[in-house]
């Protein structure tokens, strides 16, 4: 039997799992590691501890009497690394996908005109989220960055890009097409890199790696002395798309890691949702690229991750479970989940978030609820939009780790007031890279089938309480974001 390695580098944390041919996961390493908030607004991480935690995960599953056909790589997708082509060094740390310190660059280019060509050419709206102003900030910001790159010195990726760089040992330079379309200097129509939004940020077009399709020839990744061919790459949302098998028109997920991304494949038409969401590329696979609409909310599992480190509500987060009421009630409690702003549908860089609706009567209790609620109204804000456009939400597949939490898949279907479908591998993100490496050595994507699914159907009585919870929400969330 084949076996397959999939590296599965997030934002918080790698793991490398090994999947035999029959998709059952046989072997699992995970590490975690901790991001930086130098000031307000900004979200960096050592590359190195990337580094370190991949090839520790690695080594971790490989044994020596299993053979690797090929390694899938899916990635934190926006999250930007600049580094010496000489060294091999990053310049500065890599600047994540939460960071918004670009954003007063981003409304300058707005009113100076530029958002309607950059969301035409590239689907995405002008925004920090993406990776153009993150790499000109790093040229501008570090001292002789831009002289550097103007000499031909630096090379920018994507965490895959600077992945595929170190483990085949300094030699590839490559992204796959999912990974440049988050850049915003990627044409997602004529498939290149687009001359006019690199003169507009004003990049050197020699720092970009050379783009190939999910299933291309990205080099042998080398760890211990065992080379494996990596013939995966995709980013790590349109890698739950494929792992939940979301490939027809309409197909969707959603999933809950850092943060949540929830997905409608459009297949080969890039649909155009003008209210916030993004349109963006699904996959390239067999020479075909389809096309996908996305939602992007930025606080899920990270504010888990701050009631347990930071709170100290409970120590681990499985704990936060006990903690839930079923009904979604929370004692009139809200919560903003605006860390670093908002993501889709209200690209709102300024607001940052807080409990509204605490009394001395307040638990601990009503807290965690509020906060688990928030990204079920978040999510609720995005099927919203997507069937005001005719996409039909009848039920919604979710993946990632937040949705072991079965209370909140609960209030997930009583908020949404739609059925929410859980497989029981709930690590569609690891296991669409492995599919995808499969594919690409030669395995019958029709033949992938889905595992056993969870249904967690709107209890009616419920879904009246967490309406009226819902109503104020949205009305504290318009009420406390800043006019533009």
């Amino acid at each position: 039997m084949k076996n397959f390695l999939a590296i599965d580098q997030g934002t918080t944390s790698s793991r490398a799992i090994i999947f035999n041919s029959d998709l059952q996961p046989i072997s699992e390493s995970q590490k975690e590691y901790d991001l930086s908030y130098p000031k307000d607004g900004w979200v960096e991480l050592n590359v190195e501890d990337v580094i370190r935690t991949v090839r520790e995960t690695v080594t971790s599953v490989l044994s020596d009497h299993l053979t690797i056909e090929a390694c899938g790589i899916t990635n934190q997708r926006e999250t930007t690394v600049v580094w010496s082509k000489s060294s091999g060094e990053a310049i500065y740390p890599a600047i994540v996908w939460q960071d918004r310190r670009t954003h007063k660059y981003c409304n300058n280019l707005k009113l100076n005109g530029h958002e309607e060509t950059i969301r035409n050419k590239t689907g995405l709206v002008l925004d920090p989220y993406f990776s153009a102003t993150k790499v000109k900030w790093i040229l501008d910001n570090v001292n002789g960055a831009r002289d550097k790159a103007e000499e031909g010195d630096l090379l920018f990726g994507t965490i895959d890009t600077f992945l595929i760089y170190k483990l085949t040992g300094h030699q590839n330079h490559f992204t796959d097409v999912t990974n440049a379309s988050r850049t915003m200097l990627f044409n997602i129509h004529t498939l290149e890199w687009d001359k006019e939004l690199l003169e507009l940020f004003d990049i050197p077009k020699s720092m970009l790696p050379e783009v190939l399709s999910c299933d291309g020839n990205f080099g042998d990744l080398n760890v211990n002395n065992i080379n494996i061919p990596i013939r995966g790459v995709i980013g790590d949302q349109q890698a739950a798309l494929v792992g939940q098998r979301c490939m027809k028109n309409g197909d969707m997920k959603s999933t809950y890691g850092t943060g949540c991304f929830l997905m409608a494949n459009t297949e080969e038409k890039p649909v155009s949702i003008n209210e916030g969401l993004l349109t963006t590329i699904a996959y390239t696979l067999d020479g075909k690229t389809h096309y996908a609409i996305e939602g992007s909310i930025y606080s899920c599992g990270n504010i888990i991750k701050w009631l347990r480190d930071k709170m100290n509500f409970f120590e681990t987060s499985e704990q936060s479970e006990s903690y839930l009421n079923i009904n979604g009630e929370s004692n009139n409690v809200l919560f903003l989940p605006a860390f670093n702003g908002l993501g889709a549908p209200f690209w709102d860089s300024d607001i940052r978030g807080g409990f509204y609706g605490l009394t001395q009567d307040s638990s601990i209790q009503d807290m965690v609820t509020a906060c688990f609620n928030s990204v079920a109204f978040q999510t609720k804000e995005i099927t919203s939009i997507l069937e005001k456009y005719d996409i039909k939400v009848s039920s919604l597949l979710v993946d990632g780790g937040m949705v072991k939490n079965k209370t909140f898949c609960q209030i997930l279907a009583n908020s949404l007031e739609k059925e929410i479908l859980q497989p029981q591998n709930v690590e569609s993100t690891a296991l669409g890279a492995c599919i995808v490496a499969m594919a690409a050595s030669g395995g019958d994507l029709n033949n992938v089938k889905v595992s056993d699914m969870d249904i967690f159907k709107p209890n009616v009585e419920n879904t009246i309480s967490i309406k009226k919870s819902y109503d104020e929400w949205k009305s504290y969330l318009i009420h406390t974001m800043r006019p533009k």
